[in-house]
């Protein structure tokens, strides 16, 4: 894990004229339990006008000032322009560039997944060769980076690329690049220094295949094969690796200040394909030359002048998945009152209360407005003498650890003295996900302890939420209940030869209605606004077109989108399942069922999906095509160390064809998710065509990250290289693993500052 900064931080409380909320509520508490009576107070559980953030004691902040991110090359990796250097990108930042030299555009992701590692994905036109007869020739690539050696005072830091290493390997390449910094007195303008020292890069490697095209020094292997193009690419090349010439490159670039940077370099690249056989720029150099502006912390251009004949343009964004891009604020809680400074007479203590049920029902009232000022819904609640049970829904906060804390406040605000022990219960779907148990006591005494996150967990307890009690009171506000939204969608499609990108954009109308807890009944109808789906090329998959045919789905401007009845509940412990029956999504409807194994306190758990399905008709509303499938999988997942998450499903798809996924996935504290997939069947790659095999990536930003605000919405969105027919699944169903992780102790335990907020 990257470090981090430790800050503390004091919640300063401001002073009331009169008694505060907390004061208030307590008076109302002891009056109920002295026999009180009357209506419950409007404003008994109003916040009052404390700090507008809350900050944590002890909260393991990201550092306000992250390390500077490196410049990125045209494959969009750190480099200098065509040639990489050996550093890394900051453990877990994830960046897009645009590059554009000499008749070629090259659209790049890349994710820096460990310190050591990374990956990118590419998406390149080249325009003007002619050879396999396209106009613009379009192809997708895949990089992967090892640093093998950290930078040390007189050591340079050492890195082993993979370029383009598999398919049809326009610019496939491997290199090995070492880079050494030297600090160098910053910039002066107008007389005034920067404000931090500038700095000196060399970097030098020996590269193979494109890298090694130019100026070779060497032999491993033979010789070896130029790119080919056409066949169904998306296998792995490694036949190819560090085989065939080798030749030098080397670069420097001097960051003269915050802002401005320098670089040259010279190529080991002799573009022979865009030259030589084509007609794509003319090289008479081997030098290229740039200059690069830091215009913001996510975002640097850069202009070069390219092999003595060409300019070229960059666009680098770099997104930080630990640093929001606005810092989202928290209003503050009320502080807690010991119950020594307001329960100060016996009868307050006395546990009286449990044999009325009208002061029952006027603490479940008292929760459930306590409760509303932090967004979160009181589903129920048990009372006993001594241990209260309350089960809520989080609607609000992304994070666990913050609505938990909420609640326990509350209850500590609005219960009767004689309550010692919490049991909260976060509900997902109708079931309890979870239960973390904490002695109120604790509560009082840990609020201001510079260790109250450590010291929490330490005498807390999360275990199985268990069944409902039977001697439960439901809010009486909950069911039967009915939503609705007005959202807009927009549904792309890539890397069609024709027109890489197209898009449909509209709007969803959304309602759902739940008459019992665990059951839901919801539809979605779409009304395209605008888009060009609908134009893309048609499916030549000798496999049943399972998915292929999305440009004959987007044929029509209003859609059903789904229609389903789901059921959700907990058959026995650790065990959750559902039922789903209607229209899941666009292409099928049908029958689905799953059923998940999760200990609350384990990294493992295990599910089983099964699905009959029907395909639907391209005008999706109530009809069906003649196409009928069994489809179902065996999943297993296991949290991992550094927020990843891995997950394996075993079973058949929906072309008939059996197989595997396997997804990598790395999930930060706040919500943001970047991972890919591939699967593997036994459909051949001549009968998957176009690339081999499924494969693609995924990423998820949530909404919080960018409005700075707390919110459990989040957009995300899943590429692949190529859409075919094989290892593909239904969408709109299971899921329940990703209801009741977040949820559960390793989650809890990694957010355990948030408790607090």
């Amino acid at each position: 894990m990257t470090s981090s900064r430790r800050y503390t931080f004091r919640r300063v409380w401001p002073s009331f004229a009169g008694p505060g909320t907390s004061g208030l509520s307590a008076a109302i508490i002891a009056g109920i339990c002295a026999g009180a009576s009357g209506a419950l107070a409007q404003d008994s559980t109003t916040a009052p006008g404390f700090a507008t953030a809350a900050q944590v004691d002890n909260f393991d902040a990201p550092s306000l000032e992250p390390p500077a991110a490196p410049g990125l090359n045209f494959y969009g990796t750190p480099g200098l322009m065509d040639m990489p250097s050996a550093e890394m990108l900051p453990d877990g930042h994830f960046a897009t560039t645009f590059s554009w030299f000499g008749g070629q555009s090259r659209y790049n992701l890349t994710f820096q997944a460990l310190p050591w590692l990374s990956a990118s994905f590419r998406y390149n036109g080249i325009r003007n060769l002619n050879l396999f007869g396209f106009n613009t020739y379009y192809d997708r690539g895949f990089d992967v980076r090892f640093r093998l050696l950290r930078e040390r005072r007189y050591l340079p830091e050492l890195t082993m690329g993979l370029q383009d290493f598999a398919g049809t390997g326009v610019y496939a390449a491997e290199y090995l690049v070492a880079t050494k910094r030297i600090e160098t007195p910053p910039l002066r303008f107008g007389g005034a220094a920067g404000r931090s020292p500038g700095q000196l890069k060399v970097s030098a490697g020996l590269g193979w295949g494109r890298l090694g095209s130019y100026g070779a020094v060497g032999n491993i292997g033979g010789k070896r094969p130029s790119f080919v193009g056409g066949g169904t690419g998306g296998n792995l090349s490694y036949d190819q690796w560090f085989r065939g010439d080798f030749a030098p490159f080397a670069g420097i670039e001097w960051q003269a200040n915050e802002r401005w940077s320098v670089k040259a370099e010279y190529s080991s690249d002799a573009y022979v394909t865009e030259t030589r056989i084509s007609n794509v720029f003319e090289r008479k150099s081997q030098v290229n030359y740039g200059l690069e502006y830091q215009w913001s912390k996510t975002t640097r251009i850069g202009a070069y002048y390219m092999y003595g004949s060409e300019l070229g343009i960059t666009a680098q964004f770099q997104l930080k998945p630990r640093h929001p891009i606005i810092a989202t604020q928290v209003p503050a809680p009320a502080p807690i009152v010991p119950r020594s400074q307001w329960a100060t007479k016996e009868e307050h203590w006395s546990q009286d209360w449990t044999e009325s049920e009208y002061k029952r029902t006027r603490f479940r009232d008292l929760v459930a407005e306590g409760l509303k000022p932090h967004g979160l819904i009181l589903e129920a609640i048990d009372l006993k003498g001594t241990e209260a049970e309350v089960r809520f829904r989080n609607p609000r906060y992304r994070s666990y650890a913050i609505a938990v804390g909420r609640v326990a406040r509350t209850m500590a605000l609005t219960l009767p003295p004689s309550i010692e022990t919490f049991r909260i219960i976060p509900v997902r779907s109708g079931m309890g996900v979870s239960a973390t148990v904490i002695r109120r006591s604790d509560l009082e005494e840990l609020e201001f302890s510079p260790e109250a996150s450590d010291g929490l967990m330490a005498v807390a307890a999360v275990t199985g939420a268990g069944p409902l009690p039977e001697t439960a009171i439901f809010s009486e506000e909950l069911y039967p209940a009915f939503t609705r939204s007005i959202s807009p969608y927009a549904a792309p499609a890539y890397f069609d030869p024709a027109r890489p990108f197209r898009l449909d954009v509209g709007v969803d109308f959304a309602a759902g209605y739940s008459p019992a807890p665990g059951w839901r009944i919801a539809g979605t109808i779409r009304q395209r606004a605008w888009g060009n789906v609908q134009d893309g090329r048609a499916s030549n998959s000798v496999l049943p077109h399972v998915r292929t045919d999305q440009s004959f789905y987007a044929q029509y401007g209003t859609t059903l989108e789904n229609l389903y009845v789901d059921r959700s509940w907990q058959p026995r412990r650790n065990v959750y399942a559902r039922l789903r029956a209607g229209l899941f999504e666009s292409m099928y409807g049908g029958l689905s069922g799953e059923v998940l194994w999760k200990p609350v306190s384990s990294p493992l758990a295990l599910g089983v999906e099964a699905n009959y399905v029907i395909q639907r008709d391209y005008d999706q509303r109530l009809s069906f095509r003649d196409y009928k499938t069994f489809t179902g999988h065996a999943s297993a997942y296991l949290e991992l160390g550094e927020s990843y998450q891995a997950q394996v499903d075993v079973g058949r798809y929906l072309a008939g064809d059996y197989g595997g996924t396997f997804s990598l996935f790395r999930e930060f504290e706040n919500g943001f998710k970047v991972g890919g997939f591939f699967t593997l069947t036994n459909v051949s790659a001549a009968e998957f065509g176009e690339g081999s095999f499924d494969k693609g990536f995924y990423f998820r930003i949530p909404l919080g990250w960018l409005l700075g605000k707390e919110t459990r919405n989040a957009y995300g969105l899943t590429i692949r290289p190529i859409q075919r027919d094989g290892g593909q699944r239904v969408g709109g169903v299971g899921g329940l693993y990703g209801d009741v992780r977040t949820a559960h102790r390793r989650s809890l335990q990694a957010q355990r500052a948030r408790f607090w907020e």
